[in-house]
């Protein structure tokens, strides 16, 4: 068996026996990308990996509890984590038992396209088509003119909002939307509705709270938009139906 060395977006050394041919995904997007390009190679995904539907594969728990001991039962050439979704210790734990663990980070859309392909790269694939299309048509997205202020909700009891650098604050402002809460100290700070800089859009995503047309729009004075959220906060295959997507609901052009 020969063993590959690379580098994870977090600049650490991952030592992969290869081929790869078992790997396990701790993040929802990553499942998704790995099912898209090469499904066979997915033994093991979290309970909240939804997609695509129908995948068989064992369940090891959440992103943030993962059961490390499932983990290493599946024996995997490869864990597939996130800097942001996973937990530290968890995946100093699977490295402790001798697995290789590839950590992702992505705060913005060139991050997406660049890391997913290293990331796949690492698995031994080549960057899939549906990737560079994805690429291709964030490109051609005209950036909606006049810029809105939004806030964006993710949690209520307590509410909590989508603070500084996140993927999906990239998102909005390459559709013109600046987050309000952009400059706060916090990733995901807790909010007062009543109390919030002036913004002139609520954008309510499905998850990880299921906002509804009910549940939601009637806390906040500003005109509402109800978004998926696997298009708004999900990258991998979303990426390209975002693009076609979200412009429509979220972009207003000067007439």
């Amino acid at each position: 068996m020969t063993t590959a060395v690379t580098t994870d977006d977090e600049g650490r050394s991952v030592s992969i026996p290869g081929p790869v041919r078992r790997v396990v995904s701790l993040v929802p997007s990553l499942t998704e990308t790995v099912a898209a390009t090469a499904p066979g190679l997915l033994v093991g995904a979290t309970d909240w990996c939804t997609h695509p539907p129908g995948l068989a594969v064992r369940r090891v728990r959440g992103t943030k509890n993962p059961d490390v001991a499932a983990v290493v039962a599946l024996a995997p050439d490869l864990v597939l984590a996130n800097a942001e979704e996973n937990r530290r210790a968890d995946l100093d734990a699977l490295r402790a038992a001798g697995v290789a663990v590839y950590v992702t980070d992505i705060r913005t859309l060139p991050d997406a396209f660049g890391s997913l392909a290293r990331m796949l790269a690492a698995c031994g694939l080549e960057r899939p088509d549906w990737l560079s299309a994805a690429d291709i048509a964030w490109a051609s997205v005209p950036v909606a003119t006049p810029r809105r202020r939004a806030v964006v909700p993710i949690w209520r009891r307590p509410w909590m909002a989508v603070g500084r650098d996140t993927f999906t604050g990239a998102v909005l402002a390459r559709l013109g939307v600046d987050n309000v809460l952009a400059d706060h100290t916090e990733r995901y700070p807790r909010i007062d509705p009543g109390a919030l800089p002036p913004h002139d859009l609520v954008v309510l995503p499905d998850e990880p709270y299921a906002f509804a047309a009910d549940d939601g729009p009637e806390a906040f004075v500003a005109p509402s938009v109800l978004v998926s959220g696997r298009l708004l906060t999900w990258y991998g295959p979303s990426l390209g139906e975002a693009a076609h997507v979200l412009p429509a609901l979220l972009g207003r052009r000067r007439e």
